[in-house]
């Protein structure tokens, strides 16, 4: 059931609206005006108190404050006093084909005729619940990341807007892993498989192991990909993927690798540093996206694995999925894949700081999915890292995880800020987010293109 009131005049701007998760086709269709709370609209600077936005068609009509932008006849108003309202997070490094499941060369078989139909889609709607409002998905196979990727533009699921890489590029696929990575193995066949991806309809190439590759052939997968205007991510796991990187212009580099050497090579931050000294004269900022929360926070996890209890993550899912999950996470202090893990813990600070000092422009992402990191709960655990243990501002990590990952991806024309003419894309928490980032744990309004998918901390859909 909904219950609504049309306000007509001001004095009734912050009267609260009691909106039940039945409710679907009222909360998309009405204009609406979010009221009384604290905006921080993305751009860094002081927030704006007292804010008033109205939504028209899914979009930001205008906006202003109870003083200066009354709510016109018929608005539908949400009331947001005593809240914090950002523009909708961007997750920058997701795997929505996986789902914290421990094993991935069982996960692969078992669940690959599973990924569009059930894995995916359940994906997609914990992301958006969780204030995820666009993401990167860095990493599956093409037609499920095209269908579910078209399903989401169309309205038919729920989920953040998506921005899909498809499979893997490198040299050579790792053993049963076709289905999402690619080989190639010279410049023709680079720009042939290049060119399938952008046909199909992804926007972004990601690169891996590119070391392995010629010269000439990553040269080519990064020409061919910008050539059709798509943003090129490559692993950085190892010193030569970002020397060569690099060498080939790659627009983003992922992850903060070198597994548990305790700092990048000088020669490495040396180049960072003559890359990001040219700005807009080498096509705009470096980016780098270095996420570290699932390596921080194990040896937590292995301490209080309570979190792993949380069931947000088994939303979508069917059951059996869900103990399938749950018992490759019984011993998680015994997982293969984290091993190495604690080791790598005590350089994650000082490579961050490298990476911060070289002057990269930092993107929050998180490696979702992969082994314990549920997808509703990666995103806050990030910037709660960022803030908390880097000590970097809320405002600083607030605007990585919003305005700048629009603007590597080319929408910050419609995304990125909450700005008059952009879609309406928006979160709202409770209490002071830049005192009190972990707050975003609990995201209390979830609006994307003027729907409003969670309201009061409950999901307003299935």
């Amino acid at each position: 059931m909904t219950f609504k009131k049309t306000i007509n005049s001001l004095p009734f701007l912050l009267i609260t609206l009691c909106l039940f998760p039945a409710i679907s086709f009222q909360l998309a269709a009405q204009d609406k005006a979010l009221v009384g709370g604290r905006l921080i609209d993305g751009f860094g600077h002081k927030p704006i108190a007292n804010s008033v936005i109205l939504v028209k068609d899914g979009m930001i009509e205008k906006v202003g404050t109870i003083d200066t932008l009354p709510v016109p006849k018929g608005y539908q108003i949400i009331s947001t006093e005593g809240m914090d309202v950002l523009p909708g997070l961007w997750e920058n490094h997701a795997h929505l084909m996986l789902n914290g499941h421990s094993d991935y060369a069982y996960w692969d078989k078992a669940y690959v005729d599973k990924w569009g139909s059930e894995i995916m889609p359940a994906s997609a709607v914990q992301l958006l619940l969780a204030g995820i409002t666009s993401a990167r998905d860095l990493g599956a196979p093409l037609k499920e990341s095209i269908d579910i990727k078209t399903k989401i533009e169309k309205g038919e699921i729920p989920g953040p807007r998506l921005y899909v890489s498809g499979p893997f590029i490198q040299h050579k696929a790792y053993p049963g892993t076709d289905a999402f990575r690619w080989g190639v193995d010279n410049p023709r066949d680079a720009k042939i498989k290049v060119n399938q991806l952008a046909d199909a309809g992804v926007d972004i190439i990601k690169l891996i192991d590119h070391d392995m590759m010629s010269l000439e052939t990553s040269q080519a997968v990064v020409d061919q990909a910008h050539e059709r205007n798509l943003i090129v991510v490559a692993h950085s796991h190892k010193p030569d993927e970002i020397r060569r990187g690099l060498e080939i212009g790659v627009d983003n580099f992922e992850h903060t690798g070198l597994t548990t050497a305790p700092a990048y090579p000088d020669d490495i931050i040396d180049q960072l540093i003559e890359r990001t000294a040219k700005g807009r004269v080498a096509g705009g900022p470096l980016y780098w996206t270095p996420t570290v929360e699932g390596l921080w926070n194990y040896d937590l996890t292995v301490a209080n694995p309570e979190g792993l209890d949380n069931k947000c993550w088994h939303r979508g899912l069917e059951q059996s999925t869900i103990e399938d999950i749950k018992a490759s996470l019984n011993n998680v202090g015994q997982l293969e894949y984290m091993q190495l893990t604690p080791l790598r813990k005590p350089t994650l600070k000082h490579k961050v700081q490298q990476l911060r000092d070289a002057g990269v422009v930092m993107l929050i992402g998180t490696d979702s999915g992969i082994p314990t990191k549920f997808h509703c709960q990666s995103t806050w655990n990030e910037m709660a890292f960022w803030v908390n243990e880097m000590n970097i501002p809320a405002m600083d990590t607030i605007r990585a995880a919003t305005y700048w990952p629009a603007v590597l991806m080319k929408v910050s024309d419609k995304s990125g800020t909450v700005t008059a003419g952009k879609y309406a894309d928006i979160i709202a928490v409770k209490g002071d987010v830049l005192r009190y980032i972990n707050l975003l744990q609990n995201v209390d309004m979830v609006m994307k293109g003027g729907t409003v998918y969670k309201l009061d901390g409950k999901a307003t859909i299935d």
